[in-house]
């Protein structure tokens, strides 16, 4: 099969070549439905594939669909890492889980969000403890979510954002609008006021499935952000820490860090990797964000702006919601053969290299 049958069109047919793809490659398959409603009446549900020996000491987990729309990407690179077999190719004692569509609501409708409009990376906090501030996003929340989307409207509100990158720069805008808010629940990289549907199923598999694992390798896969069809690898822990220095280690200078200024991605809240350490101990977690850049940041906020107040104030079956739904979905996924290869490419030579550092650890 070309690299292109490995992606899919809809979330309901890359379900399908998924679940399909794990048969083959002789995976052990399970599926959890989301109680939500889908989009005329679809079923909603999440899956994983488990490959390998079932009480592996290492173990590499592989995920898609964190932010629902970008599951076009991910999920055709976990297709394709079982039907080309490199899915199998494991050391001895390592084992493979892929978890498909960990939001299959915002995959489903063609959203980065979850069925209540949660950003699930910005999810994994302390719900129990207040909520972290964004002071930046609080200023902005008007001109980042204008209710007038017309010409005028849309003027005034970029006027504001640009008046804020030019004092404080480029990336203190996108750290305010992105790195995630608690105040708004209808506004963008909304964190949520509880663990989501997506947050506990996360956490219970990865509970269920790690069970004696001595070390486990994390792989999220997003695509958005940075220079078209460049994989980032994003470090997910903290500099300085013994999780930090292990993906420095096994990617070298190709590892980038956020908290360091050296990513496409600012800092966030909330992120799904938090969960993983939180579970795990006494266990060893090495964990990055495998990040495919589309279109330049300020386009790709602006179809989030757009879906947005779609959202919030339009019609999503209108004219103008199919149009903003087909924009949101081609600048996370530009549905074209030549980024197909260089994501696929990428995503083959990290797993790879992924394997065989977690084999040694």
């Amino acid at each position: 099969m070309l690299i292109s049958g490995w992606f899919s069109a809809s979330y309901a047919e890359a379900r399908e070549k998924f679940r399909d793809a794990a048969r083959a490659a002789g995976a052990a398959l399970e599926t959890r439905r989301n109680p939500a409603d889908g989009p005329d009446g679809l079923i909603l549900t999440t899956e994983t594939a488990r490959l390998g020996p079932p009480k592996a000491q290492r173990l590499l987990v592989v995920m898609s669909g964190t932010h629902g729309v970008e599951g076009f990407c991910g999920s055709g690179l976990q297709v394709g890492l079982m039907r080309s077999g490199i899915a199998a190719e494991g050391p001895a004692g390592t084992g493979l889980l892929m978890i498909h569509a960990i939001n299959p609501s915002g995959f489903a409708c063609i959203r980065r969000v979850t069925e209540g409009n949660v950003d699930l990376n910005r999810n994994f906090v302390d719900h129990g403890k207040p909520y972290p501030a964004n002071p930046g996003y609080e200023l902005l929340r008007e001109a980042i979510c204008p209710r007038d989307w017309g010409p005028k409207g849309r003027a005034a509100a970029d006027a504001i954002l640009n008046a804020y990158e030019a004092k404080h720069g480029a990336m203190a805008l996108q750290t305010a609008i992105s790195a995630g808010q608690f105040v708004d629940p209808a506004g963008l990289f909304y964190g949520g006021r509880e663990p989501t549907w997506s947050n506990r199923t996360f956490r219970e598999n990865s509970g269920r499935e790690v069970v004696g694992t001595r070390h486990v390798a994390f792989i999220d896969l997003h695509s958005g952000l940075g220079p078209y069809g460049v994989g980032e690898i994003n470090n997910n822990h903290v500099s300085g820490t013994p999780g930090y220095r292990r993906v420095k280690d096994w990617f070298g200078s190709e590892a980038t860090s956020s908290e360091e200024g050296s990513s496409a991605s600012a800092a966030v809240i909330g992120a799904v990797n938090t969960a993983l350490e939180e579970a795990l101990p006494p266990a060893t977690v090495t964990g990055i964000t495998l990040e495919y850049g589309t279109v330049p940041v300020r386009e790709l906020l602006e179809a989030l702006r757009a879906d947005n107040l779609l959202h919030k104030h339009g019609r999503p079956d209108s004219a103008e919601g199919l149009t903003i739904r087909a924009r949101l979905r081609q600048v996370f996924y530009p549905d074209t053969d030549d980024w197909r290869r260089m994501v696929w490419e990428r995503a083959a030579d990290v797993v790879r290299r992924a394997l065989q550092a977690l084999s040694q650890s």
